[in-house]
């Protein structure tokens, strides 16, 4: 070996030497995309990766929320028009159209700039990171935590109530938070801690640990709940999809729709759907 490959040689080991400290620089955003997931690296780093194929929502689509639809439409045209806005807090029955109606949303304002980045509930760390790429971009932007809940232990909670409302960093004018949850204070209570008070001047006071769990949940300005639904606002679901998939309803299809809820111990929109999907399915294939 010359001195030259030797040389080359221990540049290369100097170079995977630093590669293994340092981590790659992440991909630039594509910002010509309407909604984004953040992804992680390795070494903890991070990037906002462009949804190629995006799930848009008609608003339509969404049945017996009506209340709930008028109040996050509100919110979130402020939001677009550049006013105040509230971050939302989307709580309920499962399958109910929590994270539909925000999909909906965004789908419905889009075309006016909006976008949407999608964060899970284990890159909440990396919500800082996030806010400082986008906020000082034109656009606005909603992020979106689906089934956002934690369980005991849990600590990454801290970082969306810090950068919610919380941080020495004023709050970024061009984004708001969308969070869905089955919880309405997202994190586990237990009935120790409700026995857990204190008695001050004759007044009942939470403990600590009560006060902590509540505040998270209190970050988001406007909450939003969702029910179970009755069995007729069920049959006009399933009838909206089956209609909608192409499927003929007829007097025979509602005692199906009946006995598919039941085998499942709920009514919901994802339910409907789901009984709309295969009977329509069967009809076509007939």
């Amino acid at each position: 070996m010359t001195q030259f490959d030797h040389l080359v040689t221990r540049l290369e080991e100097l170079i995977d030497r630093v590669e293994n400290v340092f981590p790659p620089a992440p991909p630039k955003p594509d910002w010509s995309a309407a909604a984004f997931r953040w992804r992680q690296m390795a070494k903890g780093t991070g990037y906002l990766q462009a949804v190629k194929n995006p799930h848009r929502v008609a608003l339509e689509s969404l049945q017996n929320v009506d209340r709930q639809k008028e109040s996050i439409l509100r919110n979130t045209a402020q939001f677009v028009a550049g006013h105040e806005a509230n971050n939302v807090l989307l709580t309920g029955a499962r399958g109910t159209g929590k994270s539909t109606l925000i999909k909906a949303c965004w789908h419905h304002f889009a075309e006016q700039g909006l976008k949407l980045i999608e964060v899970d509930k284990t890159d909440l760390l990396h919500l800082a990171d996030i806010v400082d790429l986008i906020g000082e971009r034109s656009e606005r932007f909603i992020i979106f935590c689906d089934d956002l809940s934690f369980e005991e232990g849990e600590i990454t909670y801290k970082a969306l109530k810090s950068v919610l409302d919380g941080s020495i960093s004023a709050p970024t004018p061009n984004i708001l938070f969308y969070a869905t949850s089955n919880r309405r204070h997202l994190l586990p209570q237990k009935m120790r801690e409700n026995l857990d008070v204190s008695y001050e001047d004759g007044e009942v006071r939470p403990n600590d640990a009560t006060e902590e769990k509540v505040s998270l949940s209190e970050r988001f300005g406007l909450w939003l709940s969702f029910y179970p639904f009755s069995q007729d606002e069920y049959l006009v679901t399933a009838r909206y999809w089956v209609t909608y998939l192409g499927g003929q309803w007829t007097d025979a299809t509602e005692p199906e729709a009946l006995r598919w809820y039941m085998t499942r111990s709920a009514r919901s929109g994802r339910v409907a759907w789901q009984f709309a999907k295969d009977y329509v399915g069967r009809q076509f294939t007939r």
